[in-house]
């Protein structure tokens, strides 16, 4: 018998089972490949310190990280990508390399950086699933974290100022945008009628930015206006997680 798989995430809202995006890239890739995960949500009576999640309990085994933790779930025979090609294989490295360097740094900005947005709804969000007196600091601490991760993707030489650098930041994420949505099409998933690990990705960077209702939506708009994207991820939530999750 299998040794038991226990996930470690932040957990959902606004329809979603994880407001978190990597949390949810492992959360979807795990549908897709039948991966039989006890799911243990954060909550204010988690004892962690640093907000280093999802993370992936087996046995002797721990695992951070989306792609470290989808790596480990292949080797345990739950592969999602079996019946992709060379060259999709290939395409899918490149995808998830280019949601990393020009969404998610976006996504990061939308929620951690926007002081609208992360004073509204992010810090409220989190700290609401932080014990005391944790809920104090790790959101600010989170919040640093992302901005420094924009930085080191977007801070270097012409764009030294904040203000600078977000302007660019929203024009690479729609140009991704875009380029996702042409590349879906009008198919169900990005290779076919089967969802692989570039769907996992894409849905995951995306669900939230869709779904999350903020004060500040100029990358929000934009996606909507990507009705395909948009039919993509309702069809991810309604197949793979309609009973299997309630609203935070």
């Amino acid at each position: 018998m299998a040794a038991p798989l226990e996930l470690r995430c932040w957990g959902g809202g606004w329809g979603l089972p994880s407001v978190h995006s990597e949390s949810l890239v492992v959360l979807a890739y795990a549908k897709f490949s039948g991966a039989p995960l006890k799911v243990s949500v954060i909550d204010n009576t988690w004892r962690g310190s640093r907000g280093d999640v999802p993370i992936l309990t087996s046995e002797d085994n721990t695992v951070s990280q989306p792609a470290k933790i989808l790596n480990f779930l292949r080797k345990q025979k739950y592969n999602a990508d079996y019946q992709l090609s060379a060259k999709q294989g290939a395409d899918t490295l490149a995808y998830i390399a280019l949601l990393e360097e020009k969404l998610l740094p976006a996504v990061l900005h939308t929620f951690w950086v926007e002081n609208d947005n992360y004073f509204t709804v992010t810090k409220p969000w989190f700290a609401s699933r932080i014990p005391f007196p944790l809920s104090l600091i790790l959101p600010g601490r989170m919040s640093k974290r992302a901005l420094n991760r924009i930085l080191i993707t977007k801070g270097e030489p012409p764009f030294f100022h904040l203000k600078e650098v977000e302007a660019q930041i929203y024009r690479d994420a729609k140009e991704c945008l875009n380029l996702l949505s042409n590349r879906l099409g009008t198919s169900q998933f990005f290779f076919g009628n089967m969802p692989t690990t570039l769907d996992a990705y894409v849905f995951g960077f995306l669900a939230p930015l869709y779904k999350v209702c903020f004060p500040k939506v100029q990358l929000q708009e934009h996606l909507k206006q990507l009705s395909n994207l948009c039919r993509f991820c309702d069809d991810i939530l309604s197949c793979y997680f309609r009973l299997s999750f309630a609203d935070g």
